[in-house]
């Protein structure tokens, strides 16, 4: 579930220290990688404000929320003209500015590809 290889990364704004404290709260109380994906879903969805408007294959969308769907992965729950889309996190283009918490987003990021 956790070591699946990703494409290269965006570059983050964060300090990677500040992304590692932030890997450390999300899952300072888990047991296994299953309740660590949990503490990052409920951390991002805590600190991350929504909705914020991101943009996917060259087209505006509105970011909902976060679900985590039926293969166990944290997925981003996007609108465009009320056609709903789900996008694993993982792979949603931050805008810029980002919105506010996702550097959250970016430990997820960081701890999925360590």
């Amino acid at each position: 579930m956790r070591k699946k290889p990703r494409e290269k990364p965006q570059r983050t704004r964060w300090k990677k220290s500040r992304l590692e404290d932030l890997i450390h709260r999300a899952t300072v109380d888990a047991q296994d990688d299953e309740e660590e994906q949990l503490g990052f879903f409920t951390s991002i969805e805590e600190h991350l404000k929504f909705p914020f408007k991101a943009t996917l294959h060259g087209m505006e969308v509105r970011v909902l929320g976060i679900e985590v769907d039926e293969s166990d992965q944290i997925v981003a729950l996007c609108i465009r003209d009320h056609e709903r889309q789900t996008v694993p996190l993982l792979d949603l283009p931050l805008p810029k500015p980002p919105p506010k918490g996702a550097e959250w987003i970016e430990a997820y990021r960081l701890w999925v590809n360590e």
